[in-house]
């Protein structure tokens, strides 16, 4: 009996290495497809990094010195595992590591700067693989489409990658092919970190990261049809029209299917490049400036929400017929549609951060789920510390060291961000990505938390309920009063905003007399 399960054990040896070497030689087959190999990869990587944190945390004091640096050593150790993992397994692991990446504030730094590469490691389809998916969806050749297509892809992102093309009528086209074989795996990778998350929960009991799973489960399948995208495009350039400054690349339908889009192709400058702006003559002021309103305009008043906006997805550029500054908003399958309950409550909560009004701070953050939590949920939401959300968000600016302190708090809070994150409406998930990522753009263009755009979101803000506050009335009276308000208030913005300009215009006017009383004097 020994000598028979001996002799099969070897037998079985014999022809997983053959396999194994086959499946590696073979070009066209890669393990990393297999789902015994990415569940195995993603069991052990989430088993070394859990025994890690048991282990080597274990027998340092908590809160000391030694133990902060210590854990700093584990997140980065860990952050770097879960990073390998996600490019081994790539597709939605590579989605789920570059959500986490962009929540600059409410994750440990050593996590969100290690994952911030997965914006640029995302793995590319072969053009065996881009024909192949054009073949089946649009049922003919690329040269029977194209003049010319550019094999070489503009740019890969973790569901699909983007190619430059001309059209048989001369028109240049953005044609956006989805990796084969994200669709068929994502359904089984997100079971997979479910359970995942689960097992990691049993012993770790005080981190809740079932939110995660559940905004993967919601709105990867939304992600993965490209004529949803295509919907959503029209949607916001239809919302926004009034915005002249804002431009949404035209949707070709006849040459688009779930997965593939044919676009306007549009070119331009990533939004946080500065280099770019300066050798275009592009004001970054008044880049931060269109971007806050066109945000402000998403969240406040429409209820409708471009919630990936990483610089990749964001160019600017100046026009060629006008020269006039315009921002090009790409990448339309991750959007939020908020209920207007939650919009109203929203704009109320900004209004009182704005106006320093802690008991309605208070008020709407336990209304929107926060509970006993809602200091934190202040500091999450604004990226600044309790005491300046007490002082008012809009009188003092941003330093460096309030920065480098939210930070560090993302880490020493780390249980209590995750178990608010799990209590907020699903709502909030994306909106707090989204504040995330406009504030790393306001941090490299240098425009990080000026007064001017929290007096735009605070118009939003006051449109947004007025226009509410009129559709709940039929009375004529009652509705030119709430104008009349709405018109005061916007009109008190308007002179704080004076006020600021003509503060700035004072100081400019001391340093300037302060050089011609010292210039002078040096000689």
């Amino acid at each position: 009996m020994a000598r028979r399960a001996l002799k099969l054990a070897s037998w079985t040896s014999v022809a997983l290495a053959a396999s194994g070497i086959c499946l590696y030689s073979n070009k066209y087959l890669d393990p990393n497809d297999f789902g015994a190999v990415r569940v195995g990869r993603a069991v052990a990587t989430t088993a070394v990094i859990s025994y890690d944190y048991l282990t080597s945390l274990r027998s340092v004091p908590y809160g000391s010195e030694e133990y902060l640096q210590l854990r700093s050593k584990v997140h980065l150790r860990s952050a770097r595992r879960l990073c390998e993992l996600c490019c081994a397994n790539r597709g939605t692991f590579i989605k789920v590591g570059q959500h986490l990446g962009a929540l600059d504030y409410l994750l440990p730094e050593e996590y969100t700067s290690t994952l911030k590469v997965l914006h640029s490691q995302a793995p590319q389809s072969s053009m065996k693989e881009v024909r192949q998916v054009i073949r089946e969806d649009l049922g003919k050749e690329i040269h029977d489409l194209f003049l010319s297509f550019d094999d070489t892809p503009l740019g890969a992102a973790s569901l699909a990658q983007v190619h430059k093309a001309v059209l048989r009528d001369g028109r240049t086209v953005a044609v956006k092919v989805q990796h084969p074989k994200v669709q068929a795996q994502s359904s089984k990778d997100i079971l997979l970190m479910e359970v995942l998350v689960l097992a990691v929960k049993q012993l770790f009991p005080e981190f809740e990261f079932m939110w995660l799973v559940d905004e993967a489960k919601k709105n990867l399948p939304l992600e993965l049809d490209f004529l949803n995208e295509g919907r959503n495009a029209e949607k916001v350039a239809q919302m926004l029209k009034h915005f002249d400054f804002l431009k949404v690349p035209h949707i070709y339908w006849e040459l688009s299917t779930k997965r593939v889009l044919l676009m306007e192709f549009v070119d331009g400058g990533q939004v946080n490049d500065r280099h770019y702006m300066e050798r275009n003559k592009i004001d970054v002021n008044e880049i931060s400036r269109h971007l806050g309103r066109m945000y402000s305009e998403m969240i406040f008043v429409n209820g409708f929400v471009h919630c990936d906006p990483h610089p990749g997805n964001v160019l600017v550029r100046k026009r060629p017929d006008t020269g006039k500054v315009e921002i090009v908003l790409l990448d339309h399958g991750l959007y939020q549609a908020l209920t207007e309950e939650f919009r109203l409550d929203y704009c109320r909560l900004w209004q009182s951060l704005i106006w320093t009004d802690m008991q309605s701070v208070r008020k709407y953050s336990q209304r929107l789920g926060a509970g006993d939590l809602y200091p934190l949920f202040a500091c999450m939401l604004t990226a600044r510390s309790w005491d300046s959300v007490n002082k008012g968000i809009g009188q003092t600016p941003v330093t460096t060291t309030e920065d480098s302190e939210i930070r560090n708090h993302a880490a020493n809070y780390l249980p209590q961000i995750s178990q608010l994150l799990n209590r907020v409406p699903r709502q909030m998930l994306l909106i707090f990505k989204t504040n995330d990522l406009l504030r790393g753009i306001e941090a490299a263009l240098g425009t990080r938390a000026s007064a001017s755009s929290f007096l735009n979101m605070s118009r939003c803000c006051i449109k947004a309920l007025a226009a509410h506050k009129k559709q709940k009335t039929r009375s004529l009276f009652r509705r030119a009063q709430i104008s009349l308000r709405e018109a005061v208030s916007l009109w008190k913005i308007n002179l704080q905003e004076l006020v600021l300009h003509l503060k700035g215009l004072r100081l400019t006017g001391w340093v300037w007399a302060l050089l011609c009383w010292l210039l002078p004097a040096s000689h």
